[in-house]
């Protein structure tokens, strides 16, 4: 496992600052997200299945975000686009390129139409995952997200 607390201070802090993004609870969010999606070891999907990186982001979602919500937003585009690595996909970037990741994790909550929960409500927060990320129908639940968060965060 990734140290959660080096995760926070060295990947998320600092790419939500490099793309303008940052709030508490976004950081927050994010690492109680890369916890309880991959428990900051598993860089693909177990089983097969086709999400990657350590937030588990799938294919369509992520070329969703290029397609439809990063278009026309030059500013931010750009910011994310300094993430990345040159000559390499950007898919293939969401395995082996943490900021990069973190980035594209942001946007997808920056898509959803609610504000995020206060920072230091941890239940708001895993409800916020899996509605907006895990979605209802998802395997993952609001009592795993908090059990991480708690037990790695601080």
């Amino acid at each position: 496992m990734i140290d959660p607390k080096q995760f926070r201070e060295l990947v998320i802090g600092p790419t939500l600052l490099a793309i303008q993004l940052h709030t508490q609870a976004a950081e927050n969010l994010l690492l109680g997200t890369a916890l309880v999606e991959s428990g900051l070891r598993h860089l693909r999907q177990l089983g097969g299945g086709p999400a990657r990186g350590l937030y588990q982001m799938e294919p369509a979602t992520h070329d969703d975000h290029w397609r439809n919500f990063l278009i026309g937003r030059d500013e931010l585009r750009v910011n994310i686009e300094g993430l990345m690595f040159a000559a390499m996909p950007a898919l293939e970037q969401l395995v082996i390129n943490l900021g990069y990741a973190t980035a594209m994790c942001r946007i997808h909550y920056l898509r959803v139409w609610r504000q995020l929960p206060e920072a230091d409500d941890v239940r708001a927060l895993a409800a916020y995952w899996k509605q907006w990320y895990n979605t209802p129908a998802g395997k993952g639940n609001e009592s795993r997200f908090v059990e991480l968060y708690l037990a790695h965060a601080s």
